[in-house]
């Protein structure tokens, strides 16, 4: 089945790279599951829907179960009713039969020689799901060729019968693709970022990479902290509640809040990352020293707990620490990679964080061109490709938590309507935004060149330590090179789509 795609975030894996499908896959139809699993005969519309239909089998480490919302838009769904005559079920039934007294094996009876009767009691549900396999899948393909209709969804079948000598008789519904254009998408405007490097980032990038290859070493003198040491510290801190109670032993916080606590931190005094309450207390202190100070977080602090928040530290200084820096040099350069100069890493470090930012600031205006795309056309959106967008972006989330290494008994509790209602907003507008694109790359005559599928597979190849050949083959069998191909597709409609918007 097609599978709609996520455009803001690109996977590298092979995994990741064909999980999620396109929109309107090519060969959608001839990929359809027709056979319904559950043919017991009832009255009510939703016990009629087979098994198939309601659940979604994900394979996977963790042990979780989807909960689905409504698998159809009624805006976008179909209904067919379809009729087999009765002499062509009892021809199937008969056929059917004929090969089962062929094949079974019962004891007290020659092969071949099993009583019809026998075989219609011992193997009546085998027999039942046979027949359908052959009737419901042609006569269906038939009906919606003959009125015209493309299902993109799995059809639920409904209102099933099936007797020997009687008509089997049942109804299908099905969404179908949304029927808008996109005229006038040339006309959204999106500002074009500055993403030149500017000094300041770029000694962030060398300072990260020196600090990484620095050693701390204990100043041996007896002396008080400048600014450039490095104080290892020992600190307790209370988040002050501004809420206060009066008791018999005078003010008393309600902050219920748990204490702040360190050992042996490392903090540089007078350092462009260290707030000026802590440089200002530590300056000028003695290992073995103990204070006690306020620091007030500004609202944009980074960590959530303290941010605007008030915190009363009681710290003391263990021992002062030197951080020393390898030289920057030829040999130095070499470490860090296959460069003869140290002007040459340079260079490639500056490169790689001009990319850096550029890819990053791009990204997210790409982002912003495509919300406003969603926004400009409105047009009813299948809920089946909704509800796997909410699959995969759920999967994705999940294989993080494992990784992060929440198991299997954690996720079972894990509240998953929650969490499926949580994504299908993003699911919802990240459907949109493919089926957007997809109009607009035809609209652009977008391709992806033979020679750029080949590079992709290669690149997958390499992640997945999988061979070329042998992943080539796997994705051709299952759909999933003509997934990529999709993929790749909407990926360059966005880039040329950004090159023609962007100003």
């Amino acid at each position: 089945m097609p599978r709609t795609v996520v455009l803001r975030r690109v996977p590298r894996s092979s995994e990741d790279r064909t999980s999620d499908c396109g929109v309107i896959s090519r060969d959608h139809l001839e990929g359809m599951d027709l056979t319904p699993t559950e043919t017991t005969e009832t009255t009510n519309a939703a016990e009629q829907q087979p098994e198939a239909a309601h659940t979604h089998a994900h394979d996977h480490e963790h042990d979780h179960q989807h909960q689905h919302g409504p698998t159809l838009n009624p805006e976008l769904t179909k209904e067919i009713e379809v009729e087999v005559a009765a002499d062509e079920v009892s021809k199937t039934y008969k056929g059917v039969i004929k090969r089962y007294q062929k094949l079974a094996r019962i004891p007290g009876f020659r092969s071949g020689k099993v009583p019809e009767s026998l075989v219609r009691s011992k193997f009546a549900k085998e027999l039942r799901q046979e027949v359908l396999e052959q009737l419901v899948s042609e006569r269906f393909r038939k009906a919606i060729d003959e009125q015209k209709l493309r299902p993109i969804s799995e059809p639920q079948l409904l209102d099933l019968q099936l007797h020997d000598g009687e008509p089997l008789k049942f109804k299908a519904a099905f969404e179908v693709a949304p029927d808008f254009g996109v005229e006038g998408y040339d006309s959204v405007k999106i500002a074009r970022p500055d993403v030149a490097l500017t000094d300041d980032e770029y000694q962030a990038e060398l300072s990260r990479v020196l600090d990484s290859h620095a050693t701390v070493e204990p100043v041996d003198e007896d002396r008080a902290l400048v600014d450039g040491d490095w104080a290892e510290i020992q600190f307790k801190g209370e988040v002050k509640d501004l809420a206060q109670t009066v008791t018999e032993e005078g003010l008393e916080n309600t902050n219920k809040n748990e204490p702040i606590t360190g050992e042996d931190v490392l903090v540089e005094v007078g350092g462009k990352n260290t707030l000026p309450a802590f440089t200002e207390a530590l300056r000028g202190a003695k290992p073995g020293q103990e204070m006690s100070f306020e620091v007030s977080y500004p609202a944009e602090f980074g960590e959530p707990r303290l941010a605007g928040q008030t915190v009363s530290y009681d710290v003391t200084v263990k021992t002062i620490k030197k951080k020393t820096f390898p030289e920057r040099d030829a040999e130095f350069a070499k470490q860090l990679g296959s460069y003869e100069s140290w002007d040459e890493f340079e260079t490639k470090l500056r490169e790689m964080a001009s990319d850096r930012k550029k890819n990053a600031l791009e990204s997210q205006a790409r982002d912003r061109m495509l919300d406003e795309l969603v926004q400009k056309f409105q047009f009813p959106v299948p809920e089946s490709f909704v509800q796997q967008q909410v699959d995969s972006r759920l999967d994705r989330g999940l294989r993080a938590l494992a990784q992060q290494g929440m198991n299997a008994e954690e996720m079972r509790k894990l509240d998953f309507g929650r969490l499926r209602e949580a994504q299908r907003d993003q699911a919802l507008n990240e459907v949109k935004a493919s089926m957007i694109l997809d109009k607009i790359g035809e609209a652009e005559q977008v391709t992806v060149s033979e020679e750029d599928l080949d590079r992709e597979l290669l690149m997958l190849s390499i992640q997945s330590r999988e061979p070329l050949e042998t992943l080539r083959e796997r994705l051709s069998k299952d759909g999933g090179l003509d997934r990529i191909r999709e993929q790749m597709r909407r990926e360059k409609t966005a880039s040329v789509l950004y090159e023609k918007l962007a100003s």
